[in-house]
C-alpha cells in the first residue's frame, strides 16, 4: 500500500466516479482503477459496490474513508514541518467558517495574515457552522471559526472568541417599532424571518424566548443571516440578529428580559498536529481583532 492507493480511494470517493478522479491526477481511469484495485487486494476487501456506471462505497469502505483521510492528514502535517527547517512559515491551511463571520470577522485578520505570511496558502472553505463542526470532528478541516456550539464532542477543541449579541431587529417603518420600549406581547402580533430550525443560532433564540414565554409567529427560514437582513430591511418581518449586522435602514431593540448571545470561536480536532502555520494563524486571531472579549466569554 501506498500514499497513491489511499490518494486515489479518497478521490474516487468523494467524486464518485472512477474516471473525475483520473482527471483530478492527470492519470488514465485504468490506472486509478489499478490503484484502487491493488489497495482492495492488500486490505483483502472490497472498499466499492459496482452497479454498472454507477459506484457507492460499501459498508467497510465508508469507516476506512475517514481513516483513510486521518493518514493523509498526518502525512501533509509532516511536509508542513517539514517546512520548519526552512526561515519562512509555509504550507496550506484548510479553514471552514460561516458565511457572517467570514463577512463581518476575517477580512482584516486574513488580510494582515497574509501580508506577514505570504508562502502560506489559505484555503477557505464558506458553510454552516453545523457543517464546519462536524467536518472539523472528522478532520476534513485544519481550523473552523464559527458559532459554538452548547453540547460539545470530545474530539473538538473550542476556544471562544467573540460574544455576538442577538437583538430584535426590523426596518426602521415596520408597525412592531410604534410601541417603546418593545413589548413582547407584540412580537407574537407580527411575522418574525429566523434562522433554520436545528442551527446553533436558532437554538440558542428559541432557548431564550421558551425561557421567557415569548411567542412568535414564523414566516419562513433560512440558513443565511444576510438573506434574512434583507427580507428584514424589505419589511417583510423582524428578526433576531447579530448587533454587528445593524445598518442605517434598521432598528433594533433589546427584549426587556435575557439577551440571546451565541458565541463565536475556533474548532480543532484534538488530534490536530499544530502546525507553524497554523500556529502563526490563530495567534494571529487573537492579536488582530480588538474585539475579542476574553474575560467575558467563560
Amino acid at each position: 500500500m501506498d500514499i497513491g492507493q489511499l490518494e486515489a480511494f479518497i478521490s474516487v470517493a468523494e467524486l464518485q466516479s472512477f474516471s473525475k478522479a483520473a482527471k483530478q491526477f492527470h492519470l488514465t481511469q485504468s490506472a486509478i482503477s489499478k490503484r484502487i484495485s491493488l489497495l482492495e487486494n492488500y486490505l483483502d476487501i472490497a472498499l466499492f459496490e459496482r452497479f454498472g456506471q454507477r459506484i457507492q462505497l460499501t459498508e467497510t469502505g465508508k469507516i476506512l474513508l475517514i481513516s483513510s483521510r486521518e493518514i493523509l492528514d498526518k502525512i501533509r502535517d509532516m511536509k508542513n514541518h517539514s517546512d520548519m527547517s526552512k526561515e519562512q512559515i509555509s504550507g496550506k491551511l484548510r479553514i471552514a467558517t460561516s458565511h457572517h463571520i467570514g463577512l463581518y470577522r476575517l477580512p482584516t485578520i486574513l488580510q494582515s495574515f497574509s501580508k506577514k505570511f505570504p508562502n502560506v496558502r489559505l484555503d477557505m472553505h464558506f458553510t454552516d457552522s453545523e457543517i464546519a463542526y462536524g467536518e472539523v470532528g472528522q478532520g476534513l478541516f485544519d481550523l473552523a471559526i464559527a458559532t459554538l456550539p452548547k453540547n460539545t464532542n470530545k474530539s473538538v477543541k473550542m476556544t471562544p472568541l467573540w460574544k455576538d449579541e442577538l437583538v430584535v431587529m426590523s426596518a426602521k417603518t415596520h408597525p412592531i417599532n410604534e410601541h417603546h420600549p418593545l413589548l413582547i406581547k407584540n412580537l407574537a402580533k407580527h411575522s418574525a424571518i429566523l434562522p433554520d430550525e436545528g442551527t446553533f443560532t436558532r437554538k440558542i433564540i428559541d432557548s431564550v424566548f421558551k425561557e421567557n414565554n415569548i411567542h412568535y409567529q414564523l414566516a419562513f427560514t433560512t440558513n443565511y443571516l444576510e438573506t434574512i437582513k434583507v427580507m428584514v430591511e424589505a419589511g417583510l418581518g423582524w428578526s433576531v440578529l447579530p448587533k454587528i449586522m445593524l445598518n442605517e435602514s434598521l432598528t433594533h431593540c433589546q427584549l426587556p428580559l435575557a439577551q440571546p448571545i451565541r458565541i463565536l470561536g475556533t474548532m480543532i480536532h484534538k488530534n490536530k498536529i499544530i502546525t507553524p502555520a497554523l500556529e502563526a494563524f490563530l495567534k494571529e486571531l487573537w492579536t488582530n481583532n480588538k474585539n475579542i472579549e476574553k474575560e467575558n466569554l467563560d
